[in-house]
């Protein structure tokens, strides 16, 4: 294998990086960690948890409002269905 490399003769360098180039490369890395340490910071001290623990309550008293209002609209409309069907029984 180092003969191989030997033959092919010598090769140039890549041009180095530049100050700027290498922050706009880890500037997302950086960023990521920030929100990361936030979110940790947030996390500790309770504001987070308490954050989505008011988001998943609010969201699931809605969503058993919603599903509350179509179980009442299929009760109704079931009790209606029923009394037509008995008030027809007893006509008949």
């Amino acid at each position: 294998m180092d003969d191989e490399l030997l033959k092919q003769g010598p090769r140039e360098a890549p041009e180095p990086e530049t100050a700027e180039e290498r922050s706009r490369r880890t500037g997302l890395k950086t960023a990521g960690g920030g929100v990361a340490a936030g979110g940790i910071g947030l996390a500790k001290a309770g504001i987070l948890g308490k954050f989505f623990l008011w988001w998943f309550a609010w969201n699931g008293a809605i969503d058993a409002w919603r599903l509350g209002g179509w179980i009442g609209a299929a009760l109704v409309a079931a009790a209606i269905a029923a009394y037509v069907v008995y008030r027809r029984k007893q006509v008949a």
